[in-house]
């Protein structure tokens, strides 16, 4: 599908949601490198460096692309991703305060039909300056390296695999989204407290699905819990049956789902061999409304995780109507709206504050501007964030996925990982 452009629509204010305490804890101890950063903080060198802004007028114009599942194995994340980036455009262009951005809607597809091969080279041919995407950790893998090449600002709402963490980039990909460090340690102590003893695994031959097993492996063995089972698959697969019968064989207490949209293959058949459906495990790549998918009732009690905070009522109605206005139908999933609204967003500060939209200088100013580095002043608004930069102060932007605080990496250092379950209607119930 070729890349659409996106209208220009009225102004909203999202409110900043914090990130919970433990979960930050757990993230800034595997972010890397030094200890100052992990923290969140800098080096004097790496402030004095950093914190130079500069006050005056700013008159920018930011290209961004979106490089976001609108068909593939993942195309439910992109409704709510692609309203994240619409409302952050809104919310940018009505502050009116040096920056305008026009925002180009593509599709990343997946693995199987590339979309993102004709996106990409279309967004950078038109000369988008950052590019917001892609979802699945395995579809950045196979572009991100042209997208460094042009020079181009790559920030990421849902990449989770810990192969970003060290990857060559020049310092031109960051992400919103934190690594599978976290979700895994969390989806593993979780499953871990709700006394499984006995765990089966199915998960995606790919970085993202490699990389949240074996993170979930080692923290469920680590609590004393056994993994009698891991069995992978590869994208494009359609049946099932042989991973199912080899997990289904030792005799699992739970079985924990590390895939994409073939969960809605998968969950007919693993009920089909016999399996308590109520006794599955759900992770962001799978954790949906599944209330049009299957029968009252086959999900109730298995549970997932999903990184993000609650959003609240008023960032989600500003979404639905920022999407609705476009076309589209209300939006039933909300799975990295908000890390979707903060790229874009932080991408704009970044630019601001280096009174530029070239990729290498608003990448140098993309960990100031998250708080990770500079000693800025907080505040959870775009309008109010911008309005320090062009007075000449530094800001520390904490959007509503959270903090955000990137470290040298581009990693976040703060982040909230949502824990939910079914209930009776197959809809999802935050638990925490």
């Amino acid at each position: 599908m070729s890349p659409t452009r996106s209208r220009p629509r009225a102004a909203v204010t999202a409110r900043g949601i914090a990130a919970l305490a433990a979960t930050t804890l757990l993230l800034a101890a595997c972010g890397g490198g030094d200890a100052d950063a992990e923290a969140g903080g800098s080096t004097d060198e790496g402030e004095s460096e950093q914190a130079s802004g500069e006050a005056g007028e700013r008159d920018l114009t930011l290209e961004v692309g979106t490089v976001l599942p609108q068909t593939g194995a993942l195309a439910f994340l992109g409704p709510p991703e692609e309203a994240g980036v619409l409302l952050a455009e809104k919310h940018i262009n009505e502050a009116d305060l040096g920056i305008t951005v026009n925002v180009t809607l593509g599709d990343s597809g997946d693995p199987d039909n590339r979309a993102y091969a004709t996106t990409v080279p279309q967004l950078l041919n038109d000369g988008v300056q950052v590019i917001v995407g892609a979802a699945s950790s395995g579809v950045s893998k196979l572009f991100i390296d042209e997208v460094v090449a042009a020079e181009v600002l790559m920030i990421s709402p849902a990449n989770t695999s810990p192969e970003f963490t060290d990857w060559d980039d020049d310092n031109l990909y960051w992400r919103t989204a934190p690594s599978d460090l976290l979700q895994g340690e969390v989806l593993g102590n979780m499953i871990a407290s709700d006394g499984v003893q006995n765990l089966g695994i199915l998960y995606l031959n790919d970085a993202y699905g490699t990389g949240l097993e074996a993170q979930l492996t080692e923290t469920f063995e680590a609590a004393n819990g056994a993994i009698v089972a891991s069995e992978s698959y590869n994208a494009g697969d359609t049946t099932f049956d042989a991973q199912i019968s080899s997990i289904m064989a030792e005799n699992p207490d739970a079985i924990a789902l590390i895939t994409f949209d073939e969960a809605k293959t998968i969950i007919p058949a693993i009920d089909a061999a016999g399996f308590d459906t109520g006794s599955l495990y759900f992770v962001d790549g799978n954790i949906a409304d599944y209330s049009e998918d299957f029968d009252e009732g086959l999900l109730e009690g298995s549970k997932g995780t999903q990184p993000g905070p609650d959003l609240g009522d008023d960032f989600r109605d500003q979404l639905n109507e920022v999407w609705t206005e476009a076309g589209n139908d209300e939006l039933s999933d909300w799975n990295y709206a908000a890390e979707s609204y903060d790229a874009v967003v932080l991408a704009a500060l970044a630019a601001l504050a280096a009174n530029s939209v070239e990729g290498p200088e608003m990448a140098s100013k993309m960990q100031e501007v998250s708080g990770g580095a500079g000693e800025g002043e907080t505040v959870s608004d775009f309008a109010e964030a911008a309005q320090i930069i062009v007075d000449g102060g530094v800001v520390d932007y904490d959007g509503p996925s959270g903090p955000i605080s990137f470290d040298e990496n581009g990693d976040p250092t703060e982040a909230t990982i949502g824990i939910f379950e079914y209930d009776a209607n197959n809809q999802l119930v935050r638990q925490n």
